[in-house]
């Protein structure tokens, strides 16, 4: 009989290391609430069960720290911040989830978990079972034995790590795991707040270790110790014994292992279901079901533990529930057909379970009875089914229509392309139809797909995707989440007719014509559904004006901006990377000379062997990762590039490898065969500030503040040699706006008398005329002006500028006695989103910021932040969207044979025919300069060339 297997969970341990994961794009549900922790716990608890399938498993929870160490040493754990509210509301619902999974919660008050799964752990031992501790903390290694194991969860693309005894060993560099203990008793633990011994990091502590073999004996043999490090652990003997003590795991804790209770068993579907539910947890049900049997076959949790949905672009269609090929692995010995589980979402309607009337429209005589119905209406949704994602080669294979909940019609279309153009010819009068509002879900693509076909979309338009970007901007929107959310309606996934994704998928031309019509007429009744919600909700959070003015008329600028795509200069870019090949493997060498051995410049770990254990570079306190490795990252090598030649030619190769792969190589490859030019996807639904992104190719993110980078941009080029490209760029829009709103009048005047504003700031700050204002006080009064909106601290100043911290302290209150009103603006936006949960743009354009009164100061201080910058980035998309829609308009209405072809952050790019290059520009301008009236000037620069770069 194989030996049993007992894991137990350090609960908080999981918890905080799931919500920090989410932390730059946390999980806010419908009702705002953050789920970041809950979900990042569930996945590991369900990565462990679906890799390890334990025999037995407990979950362990601090309950108001340790007495024992508290008694010890009143600062243990003292400094640490106040925990985060989204892990206080999760601690709940995570314990609700385990007990309906029949899962015990093991806590008592006065001991931590590290105590209680020690304990356990010991207890199980002795009966036969093989241990695994979940844990990615390190101080769990001091209880490995030959059956109780360290289990380190999946994160971040990293697979398990689980150590044994050889693992402890290699790591620590220790005789035995023990050691451990009086390794973190010598260099102590900061997360902890345990001492040490001061001066003693982690290569001295594994040389004393070495020598000495424990604390005791180190502490009796100090007359072999020389110099300071001598005297540190001379005069610190009791310090060392008590980090010691605080350091050691206890194995005598108030608590039982009993095999019975800690047997996995089969959960209380019907509860967990509910908290599911209540927790917006749709994927992750899907994952449980797959897990325990209780539901469809899905795709197991990702090898990286994460089970939720992203969306990398907007979502034309419902993001289908995925499906495995693979024969489902069940628990408890359910076969799929065996579980009297249920097999549906039961706390969702669906197709199966909703009374509907779908039909099909086929023939001459049914589309011309449907048409003349069509055109009765006053509002429609409607929705296009094609072979694929991607609108310049995508066919129609149909269209659906609903004016109606719970009655839709779809129009199978030949795949003949003269027959489906004739087809879709009937339907030009309703598309064009001013009259009559058409509804979609991601609508651009609608429209993108129906331009092949010589139609151009007219009248009122309703994207439920956008509209629900504007109320819940923090939330996913793509459909399968939307109907959940508002409808309780699980939709048709679209991998239930054409199978995953991979060389087997089927076109949907392969599907039998009553399954699609299912399919795609669900999707047009439960768009039209959502905008019956949607639609009062916008009112109610005022954002109707912006959604109606702004959003849906710049979804055809966007659609006709990728359509029309940017020419690349491929040639150019395949000279450009055997170039940048040559100067890489150049500074590679050089790299290797200083560092006087070769190594791999990608491996973090060999990097910072290298730069820290060999060079010594920036001391003996080097950050570290979790995983026990130099931290190498470029926060932490930009901080050391002043300390060490190689640092910079390190900072640099990595700069060309990044151009190289992901620009130079990578664009040729994003030209379109048949149009031959490059066309990215503007995402209206991404970006919370309400700035637009790009993608495949993202466009944003060229940089341009390098010399290489600023050269990709020459591989972007005119049409022909009858056009040039012309840049049209706000100049300091962001600094123009929060003067306007702040009404700071010393930055006013400045802009208003058409002063630089950098210069005009450096000669106020320090004092100075302006005329005799150095280039070096522009460049730092430039830094605090810009950095000013997202709250630049001393600290960060003087890391951006050759200021010491005093200097950058002073220069910082220097610019708030020489803008007053700035600081109190600021504080005010504080204070409004403290009130209110959101701030503004002057639009209207709300920024929602849930933790704007957490009791932790750097979540807190990061809403602040949030609450100043926000509007004004907010501001100025809405500023240039406003710009784009009426240029669009005049481009359009007086037939222009020039194009609007990219928007880069503050700046337009348009491919220019010559013959209208002296009246296309003051037209542009003037649209720009007035999109709206702030109290101070909009200034457009603008520049021509026949690539990017020179027009820039």
């Amino acid at each position: 009989m194989s030996q049993k297997r007992l894991f137990l969970l350090d609960a908080y341990a999981l918890i905080f290391r799931g919500y920090y994961a989410f932390i730059k794009n946390p999980r806010i549900n419908s009702k705002g609430m953050d789920t970041s922790a809950i979900m990042g716990f569930m996945n590991s608890l369900m990565d462990v069960i679906k890799r390890e399938k334990p025999d037995h498993l407990a979950v362990a929870f601090d309950k108001g720290g340790s007495d024992y160490r508290y008694e010890m040493y009143q600062e243990y754990k003292a400094h640490r911040d106040e925990t985060p509210e989204a892990i206080k509301i999760a601690v709940p619902y995570i314990q609700e989830l385990l007990k309906a999974m029949h899962i015990p919660i093991m806590e008592k008050a006065g001991y931590e978990a590290d105590d209680l799964i020690g304990t356990l752990a010991k207890q199980a031992e002795k009966e036969g079972y093989q241990v695994f501790m979940v844990t990615p903390d390190k101080d769990f290694a001091q209880l490995v034995s030959e059956n109780i194991f360290m289990y380190k969860p999946a994160r971040m693309g990293n697979d398990i790590e689980i150590w044994g005894i050889p693992e402890v060993l290699e790591k620590f560099e220790v005789e035995n795991p023990l050691q451990v203990i009086d390794f973190l008793g010598m260099m102590g633990d900061s997360a902890d707040n345990i001492p040490g011994f001061p001066g003693v990091g982690e290569v001295t502590a594994k040389k004393l270790l070495k020598e000495f073999g424990s604390m005791e004996n180190l502490l009796e043999n100090t007359d072999k110790l020389k110099g300071a490090l001598k005297d540190k652990i001379e005069n610190n003997k009791e310090l060392g014994i008590l980090s010691k003590k605080l350091a050691t795991i206890l194995l005598d804790c108030p608590v039982t292992f009993d095999a019975t209770d800690f047997e996995l068993s089969k959960p209380d579907v019907e509860k967990t279901d509910a908290l599911f539910q209540e927790l917006e947890f749709r994927q992750m049900k899907a994952q449980f079901d797959k897990l325990f049997g209780t539901g469809k076959d899905y795709d197991e949790i990702d090898s990286n533990g994460n089970g939720t949905e992203t969306e990398a672009t907007e979502t034309k269609k419902k993001t289908p529930a995925k499906k495995s090929n693979q024969e489902q692995f069940d628990l408890f010995g359910f076969t799929d057909e065996e579980s009297d589980a249920p097999k549906q979402h039961s706390y969702y309607a669906t197709l199966e379970t909703t009374e509907h009337f779908y039909q099909i429209v086929q023939g001459d005589l049914a589309v011309k009875l449907f048409l003349q119905n069509l055109m009765n209406q006053t509002s429609v949704c409607f929705d296009t089914e094609t072979t694929g994602i991607d609108t310049l080669h995508a066919e129609l294979v149909g269209m659906s229509f609903s004016y109606e909940k719970g009655k839709a019609f779809y129009v199978p279309f030949p795949e003949n392309r003269e027959e489906a153009r004739a087809l879709a010819d009937k339907f030009k009068p309703f598309f064009e139809s001013e009259s009559i509002e058409k509804i979609g879900q991601n609508i651009k693509y609608d429209l993108k797909i129906l331009s092949n076909y010589n139609i151009q979309v007219k009248g009122k338009l309703f994207d439920t995707m956008i509209a629900h970007y504007l109320i819940n901007p923090d939330m996913r929107h793509n459909m399968d989440v939307l109907s959940e959310t508002y409808l309780k309606y699980s939709p048709k996934s679209i991998e239930t007719l054409i199978g995953k994704k991979g060389k087997n998928q089927l076109s949907m031309r392969d599907v039998p014509l009553e399954d699609i019509k299912e399919y795609a007429a669900e999707d047009a009744d439960i768009t039209l559904q959502l905008k019956e919600v949607f639609s009062p909700i916008l009112d109610k959070v005022e954002t109707k004006k912006l959604f109606e003015d702004i959003e849906i008329p710049l979804i055809s600028v966007l659609a006709a901006m990728e359509t029309e795509g940017i020419r690349l200069d491929v040639e150019f870019l395949k000279a450009m990377s055997g170039e940048m090949q040559k100067e890489i493997s150049l500074f590679e060498q050089k790299i290797y000379e200083t560092a006087g051995e070769k190594f791999n410049l990608a491996s973090p770990k060999q990097l910072g062997e290298v730069l820290f254990d060999k060079l010594k570079i920036g001391g003996t306190k080097q950050k570290k990762t979790k995983t026990g490795q130099y931290a190498t990252g470029e926060e932490v090598l930009s901080y050391l590039a002043n300390e060490h030649q190689i640092v910079k030619d390190i900072l640099d190769w990595r700069q060309m490898v990044k151009l190289q792969s992901t620009y130079i190589d990578a664009l040729p490859n994003q030209v379109d065969p048949k149009t031959q030019r490059v066309h990215t996807d503007y995402m209206q639904t991404v970006a919370a500030t309400g700035r637009l992104s790009s993608n495949n190719p993202n466009l944003q993110n060229i940089p341009i503040r390098t010399e290489r980078g600023r050269l990709i941009r020459k591989a972007f080029v005119a049409r022909d040699e009858n056009y040039t490209l012309l840049s049209a760029d706000y100049s300091q829009i962001e600094l123009r706006i929060i003067a306007a709103l702040s009404g700071e009048e010393n930055m006013i005047k400045a802009f208003q008398n058409h002063e630089d504003i950098h210069r005009s700031t450096a000669a106020k700050v320090f004092n100075v005329p302006l005329e005799e204002v150095t280039k070096e006080q522009r460049s730092n009064a430039k830094t605090v002006n810009f950095g000013i909106i997202y709250g630049v601290s001393a600290f960060g100043l003087s890391n951006q500028t050759s200021l010491s911290r005093s200097e950058s302290t002073a220069l910082i209150d220097a610019y708030y006695k020489t803008y007053p009103k700035l600081k109190s603006y600021m504080s005010d936006q504080v204070d409004f989103a403290r009130h209110h949960g959101y701030v503004q743009t002057v639009l209207g354009r709300r920024r929602y910021l849930k933790d704007i009164n957490s009791a932790n100061a750097v979540v807190r201080g990061a809403a602040e932040r949030n609450a100043v910058n926000a509007p004004i980035q907010g501001s100025a998309a809405d500023i240039i969207k406003i710009a784009m829609i009426n240029i669009h308009k005049k481009l359009t209405s007086e037939h222009w044979q020039s194009k609007m072809l990219l928007q880069v952050h503050d700046e337009l790019v348009f491919d220019v025919h010559l013959s209208e290059l002296d009246k296309i520009k003051p037209m542009i301008k003037h649209e720009m300069e007035n999109a709206f009236k702030l109290a101070v000037p909009l200034e457009v620069e603008m520049g021509t060339g026949t690539n990017w770069l020179e027009a820039h």
